[in-house]
């Protein structure tokens, strides 16, 4: 996607501060956290949503979940959450797929 801001990230068009890459995902920090650590995991793949995912993304999708405990334990948390916004009405800001892993408050731990 040409105006996709991830996909200008991964072509590294965008800066941004990665944490972790390989050959199907990018991690990176949320330019707008939403607690003192706030990650983004994504696939270099341009996917939508959760709603254009297909049988084909399941090795994907998999890799991205399992990314997270190890990302957030690389950034000093003891537990964490993790957010797949899904469509405008679900919150989706970019429309190209991201779990976000944050945490780190105490406040946001007793929601």
């Amino acid at each position: 996607m040409d105006n996709c801001i991830f996909c200008k990230i991964v072509k590294r068009e965008i800066p941004a501060s990665i944490v972790y890459e390989d050959s199907d995902l990018l991690a990176f920090k949320d330019i707008n956290p939403i607690d003192k650590v706030h990650l983004l995991i994504i696939p270099k793949e341009h996917i939508e949503n959760l709603f254009y995912c297909k049988e084909q993304h399941k090795e994907t999708l998999s890799k991205m979940m399992f990314l997270a405990p190890k990302l957030a334990k690389e950034n000093g948390l003891e537990g964490f959450r993790t957010m797949i916004n899904t469509g405008e009405k679900g919150g989706q800001e970019v429309f190209h797929i991201h779990f976000h892993v944050y945490g780190g408050s105490e406040k946001l731990a007793k929601i």
